[in-house]
């Protein structure tokens, strides 16, 4: 089996509050992109596609391995992912797609994704459980019902994939059509998607706290300069 990846980072770091796209806000001194190429590749995977902001190419290079391919993103995260894949080295079999605001997903997890596909599955994703009472709001803003959590799962990336099924999937989607993620693409194309354990440390960084939250799981890990594990 031949990996490569995905990692999305063409997104704007305007929750963020950053002066710069997200992927390249540093953390602990280097850039979340960094991260979270070096986690994949810590994990298994043996090609990495970063998708970026076409102006912002230079800025990306300076800071990810020369064997890193960077292609330019598109303006929504569909159109980055169909960019990465046309990009993808003819001999990857199956692919990962991850994105650069989960800096600290641990390699661990990569290879549980890995290993699944290895078993025969053709689209898997991490998962965390629901921890907490989780309601469903009325139009007037009271509790209309509380839905049962034990089933309920959060997803995360890296979310992986047999590179003919995903590439089905994503030629099969109409134009103009924007799902969550790339297990929703698959599932729309009525592809089972396998879940295997995730990991706290693979929060996304959205707002400022986030960011914060991630210097101090840096610190307390003692890895500086080196991807979580």
């Amino acid at each position: 089996m031949h990996a490569a990846a995905i990692v999305a980072a063409a997104g704007s770091g305007s929750r963020l509050g950053a002066d710069r796209p997200k992927a390249l806000v540093l953390l602990a001194g280097r850039p979340l992109v960094a991260w979270a190429v070096e986690g994949l590749l810590v994990g298994g995977v043996a090609d990495v596609v970063v998708t970026v902001p076409a102006i912002e190419r230079a800025a990306f290079a300076a800071v990810l391995p020369s064997t890193v391919r960077i292609v330019d993103g598109g303006d929504t995260r569909t159109a980055s992912v169909r960019a990465g894949l046309a990009a993808l080295p003819r001999e990857a079999d199956v692919v990962l797609v991850h994105d650069a605001a989960r800096p600290l997903t641990p390699p661990d997890v990569v290879a549980r994704v890995l290993g699944a596909l290895t078993a025969g599955a053709q689209a898997v994703v991490p998962v965390l459980p629901v921890v907490d009472t989780t309601i469903l709001v009325a139009d007037d803003g009271t509790i209309a019902e509380a839905v049962p959590r034990a089933p309920l799962r959060r997803v995360q990336t890296p979310q992986g994939f047999d590179r003919g099924t995903l590439a089905a999937a994503y030629a099969a989607l109409p134009v103009g059509t924007e799902l969550t993620d790339d297990a929703a693409v698959v599932r729309a194309a009525g592809v089972p998607v396998v879940t295997v354990p995730g990991d706290e440390r693979s929060a996304k960084v959205t707002v400022p706290h986030d960011l914060t939250l991630a210097e101090l799981a840096v610190t307390l890990d003692g890895s500086s300069g080196t991807v979580a594990r």
